[in-house]
């Protein structure tokens, strides 16, 4: 044993010398009193959060409900999607009737997941403080795979799914992760790297062009 790794498990165990032997974590509260949830009005979390998105590269339409097929075919067409792929579980009322090919999921390797120019998901929540899109791998959210491999991601957020801070979004995803074990994909603008001069690259995997509607 190095005498590093040696020193740092000392000074656990002299930090944890006045814990009884039957103790376990689950028997200690940890505080809870930071901000569980954001006062404010629905249409001011709204537009936070399309600010939040805007300063991560995003390009973000606000539309109704009636519109929103148009509006993604628009968007497809805008960025030259040609093939999307969606989650069965994808609303009818969602989907473009023109435009781009779409491809349902029932499977699809990366390998031909990359012949595909984007997807188009929905989510389980939004987070305005944050500018984060939450997805669950759910019917509207689909496998986590499709939204890593295709150049393009246009993500559908309703109103109803925005919520100010990030216990808000953790309360919302309780049931389903604990009932399902479904995976949890935290979104907060295109995955980025810098070389060792510090010269930032943006889209280093996944979608490189975030186009959130809502």
């Amino acid at each position: 044993m190095s005498a590093a790794r040696e020193q740092i498990l000392g000074r656990i165990r002299a930090a944890l010398g006045d814990v009884p032997t039957a103790e376990r974590a689950a028997d200690v509260q940890g505080a809870r009193d930071y901000n569980r949830v954001a006062a404010r009005p629905a249409s001011e979390l709204v537009e936070r959060l399309a600010e939040r998105l805007r300063d991560y590269k995003a390009t973000v339409r606000e539309v109704g409900e009636a519109d929103l097929a148009a509006a993604v075919a628009d968007a497809c067409s805008e960025l030259g999607i040609a093939r999307v792929v969606i989650p069965p579980g994808l609303p009818a009322a969602w989907r473009p009737s023109s435009g781009p090919e779409l491809i349902e999921d029932t499977g699809l390797t990366a390998t031909e997941l990359d012949r595909i120019d984007g997807a188009i998901t929905g989510c389980a929540a939004a987070i305005a403080e944050t500018g984060t899109l939450v997805l669950d791998g759910q019917a509207l959210s689909g496998r986590r795979v499709i939204t890593l491999v295709p150049d393009h991601h246009i993500c559908i957020v309703t109103g109803e799914q925005v919520v100010g801070s990030v216990p808000e979004a953790i309360a919302r995803l309780a049931a389903p992760v604990a009932e399902h074990r479904v995976p949890v994909t935290l979104i907060s603008g295109p995955s980025a790297t810098s070389d060792i001069e510090l010269h930032r690259v943006e889209g280093v995997h996944g979608p490189r062009h975030p186009a959130p509607l809502h």
